[in-house]
């Protein structure tokens, strides 16, 4: 009978665990979290030292109730939950709910590993520790923090906008990052520039180099007008171009460190469009064990939450074994200088990494689903990569004079790959060149031709899944387990739409958004959020207490909360009425919002329940018809300009068409802050609005 009794978060690691452990040990799962607060109220006393009140999950006493069965059989009760501050709360929540505490006749320990291997189990087995207090104070502060923005502002956004949309103390800080891209964006006016290329040729040879202009010998010019393109093609005239520097010499381009939960939700964004929730999801079966041919259920990598970017000692030991079997020794990344043999290394997690370096993507093919494939084997490369040399490149640089100009080429030769033969990034597959050996100094070359073209300074980019992760956690905002739920919340919420990996504002966000910043100003200020996250980090290493976090911010919020009652009717969206009447009963129609924006609606509901669609015309005729322009919306809630003629006439422009026709071709012109621009990209003419 066994005698000891492992508690796991997740039934899916109870076989594999039960494997490891044999006979005398029970393994059972208490499905993720077992107590928290009510929701049909705040869950806390805010006037008896903010203590707060736990109560049984709905649909989790079946569970406790197999659990305290379990308990009574075990002399040891070994609580192994995830390890993280999650994870450490759910341990404390299960030794309350089981009342572990009070037990006399039990020995209870807290035990975590970050891989589920045979060996980490045992060596936690072999190494269990109490439940960490400052990790379970850390995730109670957290939750209630969440708890305070969540419930006291989500009803004045039920008020003010629709019912069921919400507030969040870090997904509103991301709405607000979008929504001051979109600004940007809007408001960004493109500058002109020009860019002048050389083809040149070398007698005897018969395909031409391309030298870009540089500048002169004083340093780089830029062009920003047609006009000084002109005044530099007149110095260019007649001048004969001669090579005046070669220079050759190497670069060297560093290993990547192995991936963080946010570098690979980034990287399986960019490389396999990937949403977040769908990386996280993924990672999670391959932590917690997939079924491999000839090794039965296997955890394939470690614990997926971290921003740790360390790795223990045996599995850089064994990487490195690897890569000298399989690669050569050249191939070994070189010690780190100044690393102590030995050493402990303080910080609990690891980066992620692959359990078993010897199950290479190729052995694990054909035994995992094609996606959860491609992300193992991504991890893999990516750990791999890391633990290998340097790769180097061999470059020339040439100068070319003509005149008082310079022009420039450059060229780049892979001379040893290095960790590139594992794992190459896509901004690292460099176009290296034509070769430029064959140029030496005093060389005279033959002009072929000069190229010369127009261009215009680009907006900031909108934030994709994969940026917006990296810019929250460059400015210290949520942590490794909040940027997948939170992208999540505001994706379902309709206040940002996703279209070609790009996320958008809706009408919707931007109307959250106006009231967050309006009434709420420090929930959704960048630094603050960023401040709170590093005293919750402070709670979690023992230095801060957490009801002193909890109760400094909550009477401000307060304050806040009531000023919004008061106020609500200055940020109440007032009903437009329009001119528009009611077919059904003569009422001019208003405006009101919804999940997809804005439509039109008979004010005498409930009596009348008629609807339609909003149509805002802008003044300005169809260019392909000649009927109006409407501001319209995709499924998704995304702006655009289209004909009220549709679907006769298919005409749309994601930017804002002008009345103004192109003096150059033609074509119709489209608003770009104080400028218009051709919407004819082979002409690109630009001027200024009137």
């Amino acid at each position: 009978m066994a005698n000891s009794l492992v508690i796991v978060e997740s039934p899916a690691k109870v076989k594999t665990i039960k494997k490891f452990l044999g006979a005398n040990y029970e393994v059972d799962a208490s499905n993720g979290h077992v107590r928290d607060m009510p929701k049909s109220q705040l869950g806390f006393d805010a006037e008896n030292n903010f203590e707060p009140k736990y109560i049984t999950i709905r649909g989790k006493g079946d569970i406790l109730a197999k659990l305290r069965k379990e308990v009574k059989k075990a002399d040891k009760i070994y609580l192994a939950t995830d390890p993280d501050r999650e994870g450490e709360a759910i341990s404390w929540h299960l030794m309350k709910a089981l009342k572990l505490d009070e037990v006399k006749d039990k020995q209870v320990y807290r035990i975590s590993f970050n891989e589920i291997t045979k060996n980490a189990v045992k060596n936690s087995i072999k190494n269990p520790r109490e439940i960490d207090m400052d990790l379970v104070n850390a995730q109670q502060a957290r939750r209630m923090l969440d708890r305070m923005v969540g419930y006291r502002i989500s009803p004045l956004l039920w008020a003010k906008v629709k019912r069921g949309l919400s507030a969040g103390r870090v997904q509103s800080v991301a709405l607000r990052m979008i929504c001051d891209r979109e600004d940007e964006i809007n408001a960004f006016i493109p500058e002109e520039y020009w860019t002048l290329e050389a083809d040149l040729t070398l007698e005897g040879l018969k395909k031409p180099f391309t030298a870009k202009f540089y500048g002169t010998k004083k340093g780089k010019l830029s062009i920003s007008n047609k006009e000084e393109l002109n005044q530099i093609q007149q110095g260019l005239e007649g001048r004969p171009y001669v090579v005046e520097e070669v220079k050759h010499g190497e670069r060297t381009k560093k290993a990547p460190i192995p991936f963080t939960t946010s570098t690979l939700q980034q990287e399986a964004s960019k490389v396999l469009n990937f949403s977040t929730q769908k990386t996280m999801r993924l990672a999670q079966q391959l932590y917690e064990g997939v079924d491999v041919k000839g090794h039965g259920t296997v955890g394939l990598i470690t614990y997926l939450r971290t921003d740790s970017t360390r790795i223990a000692e045996e599995a850089h030991t064994a990487a490195r074994a690897y890569i000298e079997e399989n690669f050569g020794q050249a191939y070994v990344a070189k010690e780190e200088s100044g690393k102590k043999a030995g050493g402990k290394i303080q910080d609990a997690h690891e980066a992620i990494r692959p359990t078993n370096i010897a199950l290479t993507p190729a052995a694990v093919k054909d035994s995992l689903a094609r996606d959860l494939f491609r992300l193992y084997q991504l991890i893999w490369k990516r750990f791999t990569a890391s633990r290998m040399e340097q790769a180097v490149y061999e470059t020339t640089s040439v100068k070319v004079s003509a005149g008082e100009y310079l022009f420039t080429l450059t060229a780049s030769k892979l001379a040893f790959e290095g960790f590139m033969t594992v794992y190459v990034q896509d901004e690292e597959k460099e176009e290296e060149g034509r070769p430029l050996g064959k140029l030496e100094k005093g060389m005279e070359l033959k002009l072929e031709e000069l190229r010369e073209a127009q261009h215009f300074t680009q907006p900031p980019a909108h934030y994709t899944e994969a940026s917006l992760v990296k810019s929250l956690e460059e400015q210290g905002i949520g942590r490794p387990s909040t940027y997948a739920p939170t992208i999540t919340t505001i994706l379902a919420r309709r206040y940002v739409t996703k279209e070609n990996k790009n996320l958008y504002v809706t009408e919707l966000g931007e109307v959250v958004n106006r009231m967050m910043k309006q009434c709420f100003s420090s929930i959704v200020d960048k630094d603050f959020t960023a401040n709170l996250e590093f005293l919750l980090d402070k709670v979690g290493d023992g230095t801060v207490d957490w009801k002193t976090v909890v109760s400094n911010f909550y009477p401000d919020l307060e304050e806040a909360v009531s000023k919004a009652e008061e106020e609500l009717e200055s940020v109440t969206i007032a009903d437009e009425v329009t001119d528009e009447l009611c077919e059904l009963c003569g009422r001019n129609l208003v405006i009101k919002y919804g999940p997809h924006g804005k439509f039109l609606a008979c004010p005498g509901f409930p009596e009348c329940k008629n609807t339609k669609p909003y149509l805002e015309k802008i003044g300005v005729p169809c260019p392909k018809c000649g009927k109006e322009l409407v501001i319209k919306k995709t499924k998704k809630g995304r702006r655009y300009y289209g004909c009220e003629n549709n679907p006769e006439c298919d005409f749309m422009s994601w930017q804002k068409p002008s009345k103004e026709k192109c003096p150059e071709c033609g074509s119709y012109m489209v608003e770009k802050g104080n400028k218009l621009l051709c919407a004819n990209e082979q002409c690109g003419h630009s001027m200024e609005k009137d």
